[in-house]
């Protein structure tokens, strides 16, 4: 398995952002439900949000941000992505 951040910055338009949100937010909901989704959620001054997934590559990774409504609705306007190494902490496996 491996470990990305992705640092997405949304589109200036406030009102497509709210109204594409909560479809957004659930199609993460299920991937923290499967797995593939750590912790996500919004910076504080809601110009991008902050994502760690879990997957098996980064084609897996790809095809999930494919098929984000941010994605699919153009409110991602960028992400930086990196794949993370996590060397100690709460999230490794026992």
């Amino acid at each position: 398995m491996a470990w990305y951040t992705v640092d997405t910055t949304y589109v200036d338009d406030r009102e497509k952002l709210l109204q594409v949100r909560p479809t957004h937010r659930a199609y993460l909901a299920e991937l923290v439900e499967q797995g593939s989704v750590l912790v996500a959620g919004p910076w504080a001054d809601d110009t991008g949000g902050f994502v760690v997934y879990q997957v098996e590559d980064r084609a897996q990774l790809d095809k999930l941000l494919a098929d984000d409504p941010y994605t699919l609705e153009g409110v991602s306007a960028g992400r930086a992505i990196k794949e993370w190494r996590i060397t100690m902490g709460a999230w490794l496996p026992q």
